[in-house]
């Protein structure tokens, strides 16, 4: 029996998959609402949904890639106060960077900007934003006196 699993099931496959099962475990899926039984028409349903979800998808990175390109042209500045030796207090967090940026019109999670290490000296930093997986915008902050 042949089936389009409509979630993903356990050491079975994803949502999606087209699969041959025997006919009593195709019948106890389709009756728990797991699976549809793979006719020409759910079949041709389901490649109109992975379609569409590709379009989307691919819009998507359309959208993050003219995002990528205003955040790599932008600067942010922070002023900070410093010690001895030009030693600074403390550091930038991504909470800080998200409320600039939020200042500027940026709707940035916190969880999206990837920082190695700390920003806690002064001069320029570059930190990486995950819009999308596929696409990783740099952003140059600076650390002023």
């Amino acid at each position: 029996m042949k089936i389009i699993l409509l979630k993903d099931v356990k050491k079975q496959g994803k949502k999606g998959d087209i699969l041959n099962v025997k006919d009593g475990y195709g019948t106890f899926l389709i009756n728990k609402g797991e699976a549809v039984l793979a006719t020409q028409n759910s079949v041709n349903r389901l490649d109109r949904e992975n379609e569409e979800k590709k379009q989307q998808e691919l819009a998507l990175i359309k959208k993050c890639e003219e995002i990528k390109k205003k955040l790599e042209k932008l600067t942010i500045s922070f002023k900070v106060k410093t010690g001895a030796q030009d030693r600074v207090f403390g550091s930038v967090s991504p909470k800080q960077i998200v409320e600039e940026l939020k200042g500027k019109g940026y709707e940035i999670d916190k969880k999206q900007i990837k920082i190695d290490g700390t920003i806690s000296s002064l001069g320029f930093h570059n930190i990486d934003i995950e819009l999308h997986k596929k696409v990783v915008a740099k952003l140059k902050i600076e650390l002023k006196k």
